[in-house]
């Protein structure tokens, strides 16, 4: 027959036994709680990181959604031209030929050397609006490829392959990363780097955003610059001037321009 004092010792060690199962119970769940608010901390981390968006894809700028025009002013992807025909929506010294990109959608202008490339209708921008275009820089190697050079010029004229250019950003190709953003009036310059390596034998998608008198430069939505590049007077004309020579067969070909301002 058991005793009080039995039956005490065997109802301790009862409820010894329950408490370790509790404790390892409240052990496990305290652990997992720990990693789910660390993964949530992590993930917050890698958010925050991102959005930041600092030396994404090469650049030294960061990487942030560009805020398009909702007004369409003027587009053209060359899909209206035959291949081989000249492209007419372009004025140039040189020649503006329409072509196909094997394992590229829609078609392209090939951006001959030494040559300037100006719209052919002179368009009369609003005080804010964007201009996008697609370029591909064909070549089996960067450094076959001279500086490529676009923005705003101070006339419509193709009279030179340098016409009265004010407003520019440089890709130096053949040095793999370097851009050059810069302004005669007012005097500016900026050199950033975006690696341009991984973007041959495929499209490069260029944003100018413009406000009044600064434009913001990005290269796949990867911000260069945003700074006063313009005069409080300067009048603008899109200009694309092409690397001053190829090697090896290499070549450059742009498409998908599109001009947009803002309603608001």
């Amino acid at each position: 027959m058991l005793t009080d004092k039995k039956i005490t010792s065997i109802l301790l060690v009862v409820m010894l036994i329950c408490g370790i199962k509790v404790h390892a119970q409240l052990g496990g769940l305290l652990e997992k709680a720990k990693e789910k608010a660390t993964k949530a901390i992590e993930k917050k981390i890698d958010k925050n990181a991102t959005s930041k968006g600092m030396e994404v894809n090469g650049g030294s700028g960061s990487s942030s959604d560009v805020l398009a025009g909702d007004s369409l002013i003027f587009a053209e992807d060359f899909s209206a031209f035959r291949s081989a025909a000249t492209a007419t929506s372009f004025k140039t010294n040189g020649a503006a030929t329409v072509a196909t990109v094997t394992g590229q959608k829609g078609k392209w202008m090939g951006v001959r050397d030494k040559v300037i490339y100006k719209f052919a209708r002179q368009l009369n921008y609003p005080r804010r609006f964007t201009l996008s275009f697609d370029i591909i820089a064909k070549a089996d190697q960067i450094k076959d490829i001279a500086p490529l050079s676009f923005g705003f010029a101070s006339d419509n004229s193709i009279r030179q392959y340098a016409s009265n250019i004010g407003t520019y950003v440089e890709l130096h190709y053949y040095d793999t990363n370097q851009v050059n953003i810069g302004s005669d009036k007012p005097a500016k310059f900026v050199n950033t780097t975006f690696d341009l390596e991984p973007w041959l034998n495929r499209p490069l998608h260029v944003v100018l955003s413009i406000d009044g008198e600064r434009m913001a430069v990005y290269l796949n939505k990867v911000k260069l610059a945003d700074t006063v590049l313009f005069s409080p007077t300067a009048a603008k004309n899109f200009y694309i001037t092409a690397p001053w020579e190829y090697a090896n067969g290499a070549g450059v070909l742009v498409s998908n321009f599109k001009v947009s301002g803002f309603r608001k």
